[in-house]
This record gives structure tokens, sequence and C-alpha cells, in this order.
């Protein structure tokens, strides 16, 4: 669905962030000062908020694609464990990070170094490590759908066995989220809440990263992650207090979103796009390298269905009046979630493209 793997955020100096270029007026800035915020506890109290609350998130999906979650459920706790295990990660000697390069994994899991992954074509400057359902290697037999490669073991460093813990433990506790988070939606907008139920289940493909952006790179290029929009239902993104990420609104620029203590960055992908006609938003978003030696540290987590699923269209009392499905030639969507997920793949990652699945590789 994307031409990049599910992740978010530019180009710029610090004084570019704001927006970008041309700059916007300042009562037009001031209009993108925030994303919506969205407190998700307010179903639990009682009829009112809960109506409240389906207001505020129709608004937020349907007009911007994006918006900040709050009052989650996540424990501090748990969101502590998964930074702490994170930056121990990235404080290993390369020698160990490289150990677990993904180019030795046909399921594109593992370490990417810096400026391996792409993204639109272009370098971008970030290392991280992917992460998905821990499940054995599937190989497909004759005849099955190539996606299948991506079902398989993950990578872990013998040396931090609580990344492993940690890491697992959270893609379970967004899973429960996400699946709360959606059935809302649903509801706000009219549609069964349980709609999408069945595309999700034990086989579902969840997907996380732990991001690492380390500073503006040595040419001066400034794209931590190019412009993009997501492929799979909803993405629940954990930020750190330096910023980066930005939000292309209503203008046509690209917009700062504020870290928001406590708060979940979510958007939704393309998959809610295309089951609602174009009446839910997947937004294009970016991230702008921090300034000089600065690092940022980001956790994104993709609610993605299963690889066989086919997204059937959302019946729901608005479906009139959507607008259609944004047409990109570049970026054609598959009626299999996996063939989405696994073309991808194949374009953010292309060294562990070109060695284990050659063959599904376009020639140039």
């Amino acid at each position: 669905m994307t031409t990049n793997t599910s992740s978010s955020e530019p180009h710029g100096s610090p004084e570019s962030h704001g927006s970008s270029e041309p700059h916007g007026s300042p009562e037009s800035h001031d209009a993108y000062q925030q994303l919506p915020i969205i407190d998700l506890s307010a179903a639990d109290r009682g009829p009112q908020a809960r109506d409240l609350l389906h207001a505020q998130l129709h608004s937020a999906a349907h007009d911007v694609g994006f918006f900040q979650l709050t009052g989650h459920g996540v424990p501090e706790s748990e969101t502590r464990a998964l930074v702490d295990a994170m930056h121990r990660f990235f404080a290993l000697p390369e020698a160990d990070r490289l150990a677990l390069d993904n180019t030795g994994s046909p399921h594109f899991r593992g370490y990417t170094r810096t400026g391996d992954e792409r993204t639109g074509g272009s370098r971008d400057w970030r290392d991280q490590l992917d992460i998905g359902a821990e499940r054995p290697a599937r190989v497909p037999g004759p005849g099955e759908p190539a996606y299948w490669w991506l079902e398989g073991p993950n990578q872990w460093p013998a040396a931090l066995p609580e990344l492993r813990t940690a890491a697992l433990a959270w893609i379970d506790r967004l899973g429960s989220v996400a699946e709360r988070l959606l059935r809302e939606l649903l509801t706000a907008i009219g549609a069964p809440a349980g709609f999408y139920d069945p595309v999700f289940g034990d086989r579902a493909h969840p997907h996380l990263k732990l991001v690492r952006y380390p500073g503006s790179a040595s040419d001066g290029a400034d794209q931590g992650v190019g412009a993009h929009k997501d492929y799979g239902f909803l993405t629940l993104l954990l930020q750190d207090q330096v910023g980066g990420l930005q939000v292309q609104r209503a203008d046509g620029r690209f917009h700062d979103v504020p870290p928001l203590p406590g708060a979940f960055v979510v958007n939704l992908g393309e998959l809610l796009e295309v089951a609602t006609n174009g009446y839910l938003l997947a937004t294009n978003h970016r991230v702008v390298s921090p300034p000089g030696a600065t690092e940022r540290f980001s956790v994104p987590f993709f609610y993605n269905p299963r690889l066989d699923a086919r997204i059937e269209p959302l019946p729901f009392p608005h479906a009139a009046t959507a607008p259609g499905v944004t047409d990109d030639p570049s970026n054609p969507l598959f009626a299999e979630y996996g063939f989405n997920e696994l073309k991808g793949k194949l374009r953010a990652h292309p060294l562990a493209a070109a060695r284990h699945h050659a063959e599904l590789l376009t020639p140039a």
C-alpha cells in the first residue's frame, strides 16, 4: 500500500520544522499547533461521555487521520521497561547489533543499519529493529502467495533477554488497545463495531519497530523518514520529547506534532481508507532528522490483519458521501493484505530483498 514500510516522518533545518515551505500564515500555523486529543477512557464513563468520545473520534478520523490518544490504560511500568530495553539495545556495540542484520532474515526481521532503509526511493537516516509476532518460519509452498515469507522468527540480542520480554509484551498490550480503539472508531461512524474482528485473531500480523534517529546525516540530508502513508489499519506511536514527526494537514503543508507525555500518536492506515472508500483518511507523514548529534527514539506499533485477509467494504451510514480512495499509480492496492505488506518490504529493504527474494523484484 505504501511505497515504504509502515512508519512515520523530513527535510529541513530546525527552523523549518513548524511547517513545510512555503511557510503558512501565523493564523494557519496556530490552527495546527496540536493534533486532536482523544481520551479513550471516556468510553467507560457513561453514555454521555462515550457519545462525546465518538463525536471527537469521528471528526479526528474523518478530517485529519491523526490524533493523540490518552486514557489508553498502558501502565507506565510497561512503557519504561520497553524504553529502557530499547536504549540498552542501541547502546550495544555495533558488532552485536549487526549480528541481527535483517539481511540475514528472509522474513525482514532484525536490525537495519542507518541509511539502509528507503522511503520513496530515498535513504532514511535512522537505524531500527523490526519485530513481529514470534512464529516459526513459513516458506511458501507451490502455488502459495509469496507474502507467507513475512511470517517467521524474530532476531534477538543474546546479551539483552529483557528486550524480547518487553517487546513481545508490548505487541500484546498495544494489540489490545488498538482492537478496542478500532471498535470504538467503527461505532463512532455508525458501523458494526466487530465488523473486522474476523481478519485479526490469532493469525494477525502485528509489527513493531524500535527506532533511533542518530541526528543529521553528514551530507546534510535530513530525511529521517520520507513522506508516506501506513498500509495497515492503525498505527500507535510512542515518541520521545525530541520531536520531528510531521503530518500533512488540510492546508497541504507538513506540520509538527508536539510530543504529548503519556500519549500515543495514532494514525489511520490505508486499509481503513480503502474500507470506507476514502471517508476515513490515511494521511501522509514524515520525520525530520533531529539537529546535529541529537538522538531521537520512537516506537511505532502497526495493527495489521492476517496476511491472507481480504478487506471487505465497511457498511456505514456515511458511505454515500465518501469521496473515493486516493489514486496513486505508483502504489497499487491489492485485495489481500499480505501482498501490500510484501510490496512495502521489498521497496523499503532493498538489500534483504535482493539477497532473499530477487525473483520477486521488478526489473529496473
